[in-house]
């Protein structure tokens, strides 16, 4: 086709207009604060059921390495498996709906709130130590294993999954489904961030340790509010999570007491 000749005002409108934009698929989920509550119930009763099969099986059952795996793993990755089926059936997906990405930014903000959570967690946990004593000191999950020498592939599993995959989990559930839902409500930032912390913290169902637990929450919640990301928050809470996973680690293979 020829070109069109000089002057046609044609030529001059087909270069100044700008491309089409591209459509931006639908953010407008369908599911709200109901879905959390779903999800932290199906947490709650997959946890209960699990108790109730190791008590029907014997005191001696408590302390076996398959019960201390799967009552640690098994209700978080049921909880974040109907979270991912929530954003399937009500929503876009996850990937849309929770805000999930992985990215050089979501790298550098992760690293640097979880670095500080670090630094702040280390403190807090000297202080609170000081406060309760070593005795209550201890999580729940630094109780189940202590005294409890595991084979060195259950005990890295536990260590990947405390360091790894338990915050990934968690971060689906609370700074994904949970900070999604409160925003559909169309709640302030700043409120966002500081339900989802208290939610986050009063959750891990340890009431001794929550005031704890908020001051690890804060940081990466800052991560999720700084960066408007999933990716940001999953990274500090893994970094934050490196020492507690290093210490199930050591203990579990018998070369520290907690």
């Amino acid at each position: 086709m020829a070109p069109p000749p000089p002057g046609d005002p044609t030529a001059a409108t087909a270069a100044e207009s700008p491309p089409e934009p591209a459509t931006d698929p639908g953010r407008d989920h369908k599911w709200g604060f109901g879905a959390f509550l779903f999800v932290f119930a199906v947490f709650v009763l997959s946890a209960v059921v699990i108790n109730a099969l190791i008590g029907l099986a014997g005191p001696d059952s408590t302390d076996s390495i398959a019960v201390i795996l799967v009552g640690t793993m098994v209700p978080t990755a049921l909880a974040t498996l109907a979270t991912l089926l929530v954003t399937r059936i009500r929503g876009n997906g996850p990937k849309i709906d929770l805000r999930w990405s992985y990215n050089r930014d979501d790298l550098r903000v992760g690293l640097k709130f979880g670095l500080i959570g670090l630094v702040c967690t280390t403190v807090a946990a000297a202080i609170w130590t000081r406060v309760v004593g070593e005795q209550d000191a201890t999580s729940s999950l630094g109780r189940l294993v202590d005294n409890q020498t595991m084979p060195v592939a259950a005990a890295i599993t536990l260590f990947l999954y405390v360091w790894l995959v338990g915050p990934l989990f968690e971060e689906i559930i609370y700074r994904g489904l949970l900070w999604g839902a409160l925003e559909r409500l169309q709640w302030g930032r700043w409120a966002v961030f500081a339900l989802t912390t208290a939610i986050f913290a009063v959750s891990h169902l340890e009431p001794l340790r929550t005031s704890l637990l908020l001051v690890i929450g804060v940081p990466i919640g800052l991560a999720r509010l700084c960066s408007g990301r999933l990716g940001a928050s999953i990274v500090a809470h893994q970094v934050n999570n490196f020492t507690p996973a290093l210490a199930v680690l050591l203990i579990s293979l018998g070369v520290m007491h907690s």
